[in-house]
C-alpha cells in the first residue's frame, strides 16, 4: 500500500448546506496527519481544467457557517466518458494527488468510482439536500433545506388562511419526495404529492378541497414535490374545478442556500474527518454513511446498487394527520 501524502477534495453536483463543514473537516484532519490537501474547484469540471489549489488550515477558517461550497461545483458531461475519466486520473497523478474525497450524490459517486478504476484512491461523502442516497440514513444539507422549506411554508399558510385560499407549494425533490413528506407532516398540509406515490388523480385532491371547505376549513395546503411539478397549471385547474382561489408558490433554489443547521455542520464535520481518516488508512472506492446510529463506510458499487423508498408507515401517518 502506497503511503498517502496528498489528498484532493472536491464538491460535485448540486450544492448543499454543510459542504463547507465537510471540506473543512477533510482539510484539518488530513493536515493533522501530516498529509497535504489540495482543493479542486468546480467539481470534475475543475479537475479536468486543473483548477487545483493548496489548502491550509487558514483557508478553511470561518467557513463552517457558510452555505454553498467554497470550492464551487459544476456539471461535467465530459467526465462521464472513459476519456474524461482517464484524463482526470492523470491530472491527479500530475499534481501528486494520491486520493480524493468527493462530496456529492450518486452521480458524483460514479465519477469517484471511475477514478478508483484508474488507480486513484477515492472516498465519497453524501452531500445532497434530497436525502435520496440509499446507503445512508442522512445526507449533508437535508436538515437545512427542509427547515428552510418548512419556515417558508408557514409564511405561505398565514396569507393563504387570510385570503381563504388553496395554496400549492412546490418543494425540491426531482426523484425523491423526502423534503415534501417531511414538510407535509411538519407543516400540517392537507395533501402531499410525492414522486414515489402520486397517482396523478387530481379529482381526489379536488374532492378533498371541497369536503374540507364544507367542514369550515379556511385554507388548503398542498405540498408538491419538484418531480411532479406543474404547480401553476395544477392551481389553475383546481381553481376552475372548485371556484376557490388557488395559488402556486415554487420555493426553488432558496432551499439550497443559507447557513447550515447545527445538525448539518455536525454530521458534515464527522463525515469529513472520517473520510480523511479511512483514506489515509488505505481504504479506497468507499462511501461514508450514517447507518443505524453509527458512522460507517460501504463499497461504492454496493452503495450504488442499494435502493431506497419512502417509508410506508411514515407516508400512511402523513395521511392520518
Amino acid at each position: 500500500m502506497a503511503e498517502i501524502k496528498t489528498i484532493g477534495v472536491l464538491t460535485s453536483g448540486g450544492d448543499a448546506p454543510g459542504m463547507n463543514a465537510a471540506i473543512r473537516a477533510v482539510t484539518r484532519t488530513a493536515l493533522s496527519h501530516g498529509v497535504k490537501v489540495k482543493g479542486i474547484k468546480r467539481g470534475y469540471a475543475g479537475l479536468l481544467a486543473e483548477e487545483i489549489v493548496d489548502l491550509e488550515r487558514q483557508n478553511v477558517s470561518d467557513t463552517i457557517q457558510r452555505g454553498g461550497t467554497i470550492l464551487g461545483t459544476a456539471r461535467c458531461m465530459e467526465f462521464t466518458t472513459e476519456e474524461g475519466q482517464a484524463q482526470g486520473a492523470e491530472i491527479c497523478k500530475k499534481h501528486g494527488i494520491d486520493g480524493i474525497v468527493v462530496i456529492g450524490g450518486d452521480g458524483s459517486y460514479r465519477g469517484a468510482q471511475a477514478l478508483a478504476r484508474h488507480g486513484i484512491n477515492t472516498i465519497g461523502i453524501p452531500g445532497t439536500i434530497d436525502l435520496d442516497i440509499a446507503c445512508t440514513d442522512y445526507t449533508i444539507g437535508f436538515d437545512t433545506a427542509v427547515n428552510t422549506a418548512m419556515q417558508a411554508i408557514d409564511k405561505v399558510r398565514d396569507t393563504s388562511s387570510s385570503h381563504e385560499r388553496c395554496s400549492i407549494i412546490e418543494v425540491m425533490g426531482r426523484n425523491a419526495g423526502y423534503i415534501a413528506l417531511w414538510c407535509g407532516i411538519a407543516n400540517g398540509a392537507e395533501d402531499i404529492l410525492l414522486p414515489e406515490t402520486y397517482d396523478y388523480n387530481e379529482q381526489n385532491i379536488i374532492n378533498n378541497i371541497i369536503q374540507n371547505r364544507k367542514k369550515g376549513k379556511k385554507h388548503h395546503i398542498i405540498i408538491n414535490a419538484e418531480g411532479i411539478g406543474h404547480s401553476t397549471s395544477m392551481a389553475r385547474r383546481i381553481e376552475a374545478a372548485t371556484g376557490i382561489e388557488t395559488r402556486a408558490t415554487i420555493l426553488g433554489y432558496m432551499q439550497r442556500g443559507g447557513s447550515p443547521t447545527c445538525k448539518d455542520r455536525y454530521y458534515a464535520s464527522i463525515m469529513g474527518a472520517y473520510a480523511a481518516d479511512i483514506l489515509i488508512e488505505g481504504k479506497t472506492n468507499r462511501v461514508v454513511a450514517f447507518k443505524g446510529g453509527e458512522f460507517v463506510d460501504f463499497d461504492i458499487e454496493e452503495a450504488l446498487n442499494m435502493t431506497k423508498e419512502i417509508p410506508e408507515y411514515q407516508y400512511k401517518i402523513s395521511k392520518v394527520l
